[in-house]
């Protein structure tokens, strides 16, 4: 395993560029993630980390168990473009 500090992911896009299921987030004015984007690092980790738990939990209870899975991948990405964000600043 390698040691030092963590590399960037190369993902094409933003988590936020995109929705997977429909389009209810992205036809408001300001999307969910943008509130929560403006509250403590805390809070917003505390709140991808809940989000990518959720869609692992319900897996194939709600909806198709591959959209699930790609719900709680965008949650991780998300969570992960806020740590690099952070960790860009230092």
């Amino acid at each position: 395993m390698e040691t030092g500090k963590p590399t960037t992911v190369d993902v094409k896009e933003s988590a936020n560029d995109y929705q997977i299921g429909g389009t209810h987030y992205r036809d408001m004015g300001i999307q969910p993630w943008d509130v929560v984007d403006t509250w403590p690092l805390e809070q917003r980790i505390g709140v991808y980390r809940f989000c990518s738990l959720k869609y692992n939990m319900r897996l194939g209870l709600k909806d198709d168990e591959l959209l699930e899975a790609k719900k709680q991948l965008q949650c991780a990405q998300k969570l992960v473009e806020t740590l690099e964000r952070e960790e860009s600043k230092k």
